[in-house]
């Protein structure tokens, strides 16, 4: 059925009848169908997951198995823990045992709380260089003006959803809690 050209000079605009001519437009034949929507930033395909890994919901990372994102609480105690340890230790003692257990890709507070840290771009556990990136470059930089950073970098953990802080952010890392010792060498 054909209509009149609105735009034409000297006629009307006519409306097609109720059914007819409504928007989309059907698909016309001959012509292919859309392709399918890709997946977003982050998102896995179930087939692409490597063995022993599962993705994370709630932060779109993929972990391994027997391992979750470390709760907010469990890193604010991890920051806590760290300032008895370290008088308790006589600070010399905390460095040392820091120093040795960064190839495991832990701190000591992180070890007395069974976290550790891994690096979702590599699907690994961080070795020593990273964690001494992490540490040594990324506490200076979390304190280098005081309680401004402090703060930033807490608002950062808290809000974010895969929980970094300044020093997360440096060394690509995320904190994830391991009880059973899953990523242990």
């Amino acid at each position: 059925m054909n209509y009149p050209d609105p735009n034409a000079p000297g006629q009307d605009a006519v409306q097609p009848p109720p059914g007819q001519g409504s928007y989309p437009p059907p698909p016309s034949p001959g012509l292919p169908a859309a392709p399918p929507v890709p997946l977003g930033y982050g998102a896995y395909p179930a087939a692409a997951l490597p063995p022993g890994m599962y993705l994370d919901p709630e932060s779109g990372l993929l972990l391994p198995q027997g391992t979750e994102l470390a709760s907010i609480g469990r890193r604010i105690g991890a920051y806590f823990l760290a300032i008895p340890l370290c008088i308790v230790t006589l600070v010399i003692g905390y460095l040392i045992w820091g120093l040795i257990v960064w190839g495991n890709g832990q701190t000591p507070a992180l070890q007395v709380l069974g976290m550790r840290c891994w690096r979702p771009e590599t699907n690994r556990v961080p070795g020593f260089w990273i964690m001494a990136l992490r540490e040594v470059a990324g506490g200076i930089l979390e304190n280098l003006f005081g309680m401004i950073t402090l703060i930033t970098s807490f608002v950062l953990m808290v809000a974010g959803r895969e929980r970094k802080s300044i020093h997360d952010y440096i060394a690509g890392t995320v904190v994830v809690y391991d009880p059973d010792k899953v990523l242990a060498r």
